[in-house]
């Protein structure tokens, strides 16, 4: 699965960047300043201050790039370019499911589509409630 590390790269890379600049950026906030003025030192200042506001972010990129991934995999699996039919996936059923005759003959062929919504859903829903959980600024 060269696509699957290929997208994991991507996104560690895009998340890195966005953490770097956020760490550089608390770094120069006047509450930091006032802390190293105050004899703190770098380990107090990174878990007191630097890591609290940076893991919301990471929560919520995290949650949000995991039904991505799945949603991503499962249209590459409709495609026919992911999962060959020995092995299965949501979107290898889904792919199976495109017979009207099959629908109509068997109605529960259909919900591996509906196991897709609900995990993405449930994913979403999941990272919203952690950002808010972990936001330090509520």
């Amino acid at each position: 699965m060269q696509c699957g590390s290929q997208c994991e790269s991507r996104l560690g890379g895009q998340l890195a960047r966005q953490i770097r600049g956020m760490v550089l950026s608390i770094r120069e906030r006047d509450y930091i300043r006032a802390s190293v003025a105050g004899g703190a030192d770098a380990r107090f200042i990174m878990r007191k201050h630097v890591v609290p506001n940076v893991m919301s972010h990471l929560i919520v990129v995290s949650t949000i790039a995991l039904p991505g991934m799945i949603l991503g995999e499962s249209a590459i699996s409709f495609l026919g370019l992911g999962i060959q039919p020995p092995l299965t996936s949501l979107g290898l059923l889904i792919n199976e499911a495109q017979n009207l005759n099959a629908i109509l003959l068997s109605t529960w062929i259909m919900l591996p589509g509906v196991v897709i919504i609900l995990t993405v859903a449930a994913f979403n829903f999941l990272g919203d409630g952690l950002r808010d959980a972990a936001d330090p600024y509520n």
